[in-house]
């Protein structure tokens, strides 16, 4: 009896929070600036438009997701061998911060699907019951897939035309990628969640955003604070990590497949837990029954 009780409660909250969610309505004059209630909305309205979309055109985004954000990689590589001469290395790497975030916005203002800004945005209509945890899982292994191979494929590309247009040597990517794989594997999988984290509060940051400027002031200021402190990101990572194993005989397949596999964690964590389910949760408990 208090079983059925407790669903009977669970159903009539779950009930409660769509009706104030469905009526968070945004301001038609746009000066004000949105509530956590419309953001929430935005974000589960555009989670759910990516689930509904065919599985060949998520493969197709997320693969173009791959091959832009590769562009990042492409100045970070061309920044180091030019500034080396001039900074130390410490230095160097601090200064590419500044680059870093070129692919993050060619992506994500271009409309690709990037696992790690997506992450916490695909969560939410789960935890609103309006999807399912197995199209969640599914929907994200075809993201994963994308991004990945059309990593690999820009990486295969910048490490030959790199050193043959002479902007970078196979020393520069070789240092980038072993600056990714030089820490324990509980380091990288807490610097994972911590990018992870900080890439679910750039897509809820950019939805609460009104104008296209603050949209990339926002993705420029979260992406160049991940470069600037080294964080993990899975996708870049993959291209940074990938292009140094095939350069250099210090990183191994297996190191390669290991830190990718920890860092996709670590952001699939950061964005889940404290994004989509912090911020979801904090709109349930405001919720109040009659």
């Amino acid at each position: 009896m208090n079983k059925n009780n407790e669903k009977e409660e669970k159903k009539k909250k779950q009930e409660k929070v769509d009706q104030e969610i469905d009526g968070s309505d945004q301001q038609q004059d746009g000066t004000k600036t949105k509530s956590h209630g419309e953001i929430l909305k935005q974000q589960i309205i555009e989670g759910c438009e990516t689930y509904d979309r065919s599985w060949s055109s998520i493969l197709l985004s997320s693969f173009t997701a791959g091959l832009e954000i590769g562009f990042s990689f492409l100045m970070l590589a061309t920044l180091h061998h030019f500034a080396s001469g001039y900074f130390a290395e410490e230095v160097v790497f601090k200064l590419m911060a500044f680059v870093y975030p070129l692919g993050f916005i060619l992506v994500i203002m271009g409309q690709s699907i990037l696992f790690t800004e997506q992450t916490s945005l695909l969560t939410l209509p789960v935890l609103s019951n309006k999807r399912s945890l197995g199209s969640l899982f599914r929907i994200w292994g075809l993201v994963i897939l994308g991004n990945l191979v059309g990593g690999l494929l820009i990486a295969l590309t910048l490490v030959w035309v790199g050193p043959k247009l002479e902007i970078f040597t196979e020393l520069d990517i070789e240092k980038i990628g072993l600056h990714m794989v030089e820490y324990e594997v509980f380091t990288i999988l807490v610097s994972a969640i911590l990018a992870g984290w900080l890439m679910g509060l750039l897509s809820w940051l950019v939805t609460s955003s009104k104008e296209t400027v603050g949209e990339i002031i926002v993705i420029y200021l979260i992406t160049a604070l991940m470069g600037f402190t080294g964080l993990h990101h899975s996708i870049i990572g993959n291209i940074e990590i990938f292009s140094a194993m095939l350069v250099s005989p210090e990183i191994t397949i297996l190191e390669y497949i290991q830190t990718l596999v920890v860092i996709l964690a670590g952001n699939a964590i950061g964005a889940v837990f404290f994004v989509a389910l912090l911020k979801y949760r904090a709109f349930v408990f405001n919720v109040k029954m009659p």
